[in-house]
């Protein structure tokens, strides 16, 4: 398929206009790192660039269920659960998914396994779990922010350059156009926040602030406040496997910077391209479908647009 954003980003890269020409300025559970160590490649065995860093381009993609929780979990009938006679059931919008409503077990991505809020932010966590079907940005089609368009269960293609770094997600269209220089404050925050990146050696290290605040982590209702600042660091430790890891500092929100870490993998069919997934076609009828004339009252829940 022709996807006429990714050609634009594809521009991008051959002119070589970087952004910042644009500016002037469970405790026995094994540990996310133990997986990702297995797949390490000595330095000079990965791709690289003509100007020596490793070469990110390609199409990556997460092969593990961190987007459903960040934290280890047990399996669970679904994200959406009422009580029932004697167990949580599934809620009654979801219940004739069956199986596939259902959700798997999380090995969890959380160094430590757990991820550390204030007490007092914890009652939101559960709030949000109670109204998932109601407040996931991501059941409405928003942009799902950063770090979780990593781990989506959607693949992401990276255009790299000298002097360029651009992101295009499959999932809601999104995109991020990285700074090779400090731009300052975000002027405003927006889904996809702003990100500024530089190299340690051969660690592609992205900060990302000005996030909107109603982005989640997971399906879990793991969240963050407007406060939060993501600190990407990108290892290519193979020609096809990519180290990824994530820390969140967020005080409003967590007594302490916590990171995550997981293993992102090149799609390797031939002549894969990035698929487009523009969602929001799909969830028109569920958010405004109730407004057409004769769906008056119809829906049975109220959605929190």
């Amino acid at each position: 398929m022709k996807n006429q954003w990714l050609l634009s980003a594809i521009s991008v890269i051959v002119v070589g206009c970087s952004p910042a020409e644009n500016t002037t300025t469970s405790e026995s559970q094994p540990q996310p790192a133990q997986v990702v160590s297995a797949a390490e490649a000595p330095g000079n065995d990965i791709p690289r660039t003509p100007g020596g860093k490793p070469d990110f381009n390609g199409i990556w993609q997460a092969l593990m269920n961190a987007n459903d929780n960040l934290e280890p979990a047990a399996p669970k009938a679904a994200n959406h659960l009422v009580a029932g006679d004697f167990v949580p059931v599934p809620g009654p919008e979801v219940v004739a998914l069956g199986a596939v409503g259902a959700v798997p077990a999380s090995f969890g991505v959380v160094e430590g396994g757990e991820i550390p809020y204030r007490a007092d932010m914890l009652a939101r966590r559960e709030e949000n779990r109670e109204n998932y079907l109601s407040m996931d940005p991501e059941i409405k089609c928003y942009m799902p922010g950063v770090p979780r368009a990593n781990y989506q269960p959607h693949p992401f293609q990276i255009f790299q350059s000298e002097s360029a770094f651009f992101i295009a997600y499959s999932f809601a269209g999104a995109v991020r156009n990285v700074f090779f220089e400090d731009p300052g404050p975000a002027p405003v925050d927006s889904w996809m926040g702003q990100s500024y990146g530089y190299w340690e050696g051969d660690t592609w290290v992205v900060e990302v602030t000005g996030q909107d605040e109603r982005t989640w982590f997971d399906r879990a209702g793991n969240f963050h406040s407007y406060e939060m600042k993501v600190t990407e660091r990108w290892n290519l430790v193979s020609e096809n496997v990519i180290e990824y890891e994530a820390t969140i500092e967020d005080p409003q929100t967590f007594t302490r910077p916590w990171t995550i870490k997981l293993p992102l993998y090149r799609r390797l069919e031939e002549g894969y391209e990035l698929p487009q997934f523009k969602c929001v076609e799909f969830v028109e009828e569920m958010m405004y479908g109730r407004y057409r004339k004769g769906r008056e009252g119809e829906l049975n829940f109220q959605l929190n647009n």
